[in-house]
C-alpha cells in the first residue's frame, strides 16, 4: 500500500471514530452545559449518565431556570426506563414544589400513569395503587378540562376501574362457589354500585339474583331479576337466571 492510500485509510478511520462519538466536547461546568449534556445522554439512552447531569443542574444551580426543567427531565427519564416508583416520586415532588407550572397537567397525568403502570396484570394481586391512579386521573379530568391529556386520562381511568371491577367479581365468585352466599351477595351489590356500566352489570345481576335466592331474600331476588330483564332482555345471563329460578333455586 502506498503512502497516499495509507493516508486515505487513516482519514476514513478518523472520520468513522468521530461519527461514532455521541458526546461532543461540552463545558459541563455551567448549568447550560450540564443540561445540554444531559439531553445528549438521554437521546443516546444513557439514562444514568443523563440523570447524573440533570442532578448537577438541579443541585449546583438551584436558581437557574434550567433547574426546574432538569427536575422534570429526571422524572421523564425514570418513566421512560420503566422505573415507575422513582418516576412516581419525582413527579410527586415536582407537583408539590411547582403547583403552578405550565406543564402541571402533564405532570399530573404522568404521575397517574406512574401509579397505573405499577398495577399487576393479575387481578388476584394487590390493587391498592389503583385508587391513587384514579385520584390523579380525576384531577387531570376535572382540574384541567381543556388539557390534551383529558381524553387519555379518561381512557386510563376506565381501564383502572375495570381492573377493580374484575377483582370485585373474582371475589364475589370466590364466595359464591364456596356457598358463602351472604358474602357473595354483598360483593355483587358492591360491584353494581361502585362499578356500573363497565361491562359487568349483567353477570353481577345474575350473581345477585342467585345469591339472594340462596339466602331466601326474595325481595332482593325479584328486584335484581326485574332489573336484569328490563335492562338486558336479550342477555344470556337473563335467560340463565330465568332457567335457574324456574328450576327452583331458593
Amino acid at each position: 500500500m502506498n503512502r497516499k492510500s495509507l493516508a486515505l485509510v487513516f482519514t476514513m478511520i478518523a472520520l468513522i471514530l468521530i461519527g461514532c462519538s455521541s458526546t461532543p466536547e461540552i463545558d459541563s461546568s455551567s448549568a447550560e452545559g450540564a443540561y445540554k449534556l444531559g439531553e445528549i445522554y438521554r437521546k443516546d439512552e444513557r439514562y444514568q449518565d443523563s440523570i447524573a447531569q440533570f442532578e448537577v443542574v438541579k443541585n449546583k444551580f438551584p436558581y437557574s431556570r434550567l433547574a426546574t426543567m432538569a427536575e422534570l427531565q429526571i422524572a421523564d427519564i425514570n418513566y421512560e426506563r420503566e422505573a415507575y416508583i422513582e418516576a412516581q416520586n419525582a413527579y410527586q415532588i415536582f407537583k408539590e414544589l411547582h403547583p403552578g407550572h405550565e406543564k402541571i397537567d402533564y405532570v399530573t397525568y404522568r404521575l397517574a400513569l406512574s401509579f397505573f403502570m405499577q398495577l399487576p396484570d393479575s387481578i388476584d394481586r394487590d390493587l391498592t395503587l389503583a385508587e391513587q391512579a384514579i385520584l390523579y386521573f380525576d384531577e387531570v379530568i376535572h382540574s384541567y378540562p381543556t388539557s390534551e391529556y383529558v381524553a387519555p386520562a379518561q381512557e386510563k381511568k376506565t381501564e383502572t376501574l375495570k381492573k377493580l371491577a374484575q377483582k370485585e367479581l373474582y371475589i364475589a365468585h370466590f364466595y359464591f362457589i364456596r356457598e358463602m352466599f351472604d358474602s357473595a351477595l354483598g360483593r355483587y351489590e358492591d360491584l353494581l354500585r361502585k362499578y356500573p356500566k363497565l361491562g359487568f352489570d349483567e353477570e353481577s345481576l345474575y350473581g345477585a339474583i342467585l345469591s339472594s335466592a340462596h339466602v331466601k331474600d326474595l325481595r332482593k331476588r325479584d328486584f335484581y331479576f326485574e332489573k336484569l330483564k328490563k335492562n338486558h332482555p336479550d342477555s344470556k345471563w337473563t335467560r340463565q337466571a330465568q332457567q335457574e329460578l324456574a328450576d327452583g333455586v331458593e
